[in-house]
């Protein structure tokens, strides 16, 4: 092993005569003797740096990873949208009717769509979802008995101010909150939930004010979404 002496390290250490045996008194643990060698032994100090290395040899093709600065980053291969990925006024607008639809299986659709999970570009923490209108909301169906089972419950804030009421009464008073009641639920919870909730459009008739958007239809491949009679 290869070692160089005397650089500039912070490091030291004591070199002895390794021929030398040491020895101590059966009382102290050591004699004067002993004290006065090491005394002698710390005037020859050396400083020891590590193991000399060999440089490692790059490839010509591949000197250009570690001499342009310019080039591509190599090293850090994960894209993140920018600021001008994600514009709201380039982003696209879907509409489906919600007559005759599962509740649950058209929510969890429309929450796919407004977070963006059905793009390639798709990221957490970025809003690149798009826009939802629905119509018809008040002929959206449920399966079971949830009817009369499903409940709503709300809360003034007051002592004894909870307010309970089933799923019929809500679709009759109003019918738009049962579909942002679901997608809500299913959208991210915080700063970034409420502002891809602002994409969501329920409407109670078959109008709606975004016809300068030009919503395509929302593609569903899920067939059981429609209620089957």
């Amino acid at each position: 092993m290869t070692m160089a002496v005397n650089c500039a390290s912070s490091s030291s250490f004591i070199i002895s005569n390794p021929s030398q045996k040491p020895f101590s008194s059966p009382f102290l643990g050591f004699s004067l003797a002993a004290s006065s060698r090491r005394s002698v032994q710390s005037n020859r100090v050396a400083k020891i740096c590590c193991q000399e290395k060999t440089a490692a040899i790059v490839p010509v093709e591949q000197q250009w990873m570690f001499d342009d600065l310019d080039g591509p980053d190599v090293w850090n291969k994960t894209w993140y949208p920018k600021a001008s990925d994600h514009v709201n006024t380039d982003k696209p607008w879907y509409v489906v009717d919600a007559t005759d639809k599962i509740l649950g299986r058209l929510a969890s659709t429309i929450a796919i769509f407004i977070r963006g999970k059905n793009l390639a570009t798709y990221t957490p923490s970025v809003d690149m979802g798009a826009f939802v209108i629905v119509v018809n909301a008040d002929k959206v169906a449920v399966s079971g008995k949830k009817r009369t089972q499903k409940l709503y419950r709300r809360h003034s804030g007051r002592p004894g101010g909870m307010k309970v009421e089933t799923f019929d009464q809500l679709q009759k008073r109003i019918p738009e909150r049962i579909i942002e009641h679901a997608v809500r639920g299913m959208l991210p919870k915080g700063r970034l939930g409420r502002s891809l909730f602002n994409h969501l459009k329920v409407y109670t008739g078959p109008d709606h004010p975004h016809e300068a958007q030009k919503p395509a239809e929302l593609p569903i491949r899920d067939k059981r979404i429609q209620k089957q009679t």
